[in-house]
Parts: C-alpha cells; structure tokens; sequence
C-alpha cells in the first residue's frame, strides 16, 4: 500500500498574515490586486522543496495564531524585529515574493502600491 499524502495548500495559512503585511507595507495596492499578490505567494510557498515548505509552514501557523489575538499583528511586527533566527526571514520571505510580483506584473505602482499612469 502506498500513501500518498496531500499537502496542506499554503494559502489558508500563510494568506491572512501576508494580507496583513502587503497591506501595511502597500497601503495604496487596491484589494484585488494585493489579493493576487498573496494568491502568487502562496503558490510559491507550495512549490518550495519539502522540508523548506515544512519550515516555512510551521512559522505561518505561529504568525497565523498571533493575527487572532486582539493585538497580534502588533506583537508579530514586534517579534520580527527580535534577533530570532528564521522568525525574521518569514516575513522577509512574504515581502520579496509579493514585491516581486507586484513590479513586476504592474511596473508603474509606486513604493505605496498606486498605480501611475503609463505615460506614452
């Protein structure tokens, strides 16, 4: 018999806290294009090498639980700036993989996230 295990999908995890951080970090980047931003995260979170995944999955669920604390994103951003090893790189890892989709996919967004018109 052979088992085949089904990986938990990155996006029910990690969504919530990359919302919250491209929100903050992007505060002009309307709602559906910060909504395809952390859809493109998530599937490349669910495509990293296994035990990669497993790491960076164990840290989503941990900044999950903080976002449904009263006050959670406050404590996250709080423990990001903590010397910790990895708990720094998550976040690091969430903001170049949406930053890179963001200017990439639209070039002309500003450092907030607005969109300038193309001018010809």
């Amino acid at each position: 018999m052979q088992w085949l295990m089904r990986p938990v999908p990155a996006l029910p995890i990690i969504g919530s806290f990359a919302d919250r951080l491209l929100l903050a970090d992007l505060p002009d980047l309307p709602p559906s294009d910060r909504r395809l931003a952390v859809d493109f995260v998530a599937h490349r979170v669910d495509n990293l090498p296994s035990f990669t995944r497993f790491g960076v999955m164990v840290l989503g669920f941990v900044f999950r639980g903080l976002l449904a604390v009263p006050g959670g994103f406050g404590v996250a951003k709080v423990l990001v700036k903590l010397p910790l090893p990895l708990v720094a790189e998550y976040p690091r890892l969430i903001r170049s993989l949406a930053f890179a989709y963001v200017w990439e996919t639209w070039p002309n967004t500003t450092a907030t996230g607005a969109k300038v018109a193309a001018t010809a």
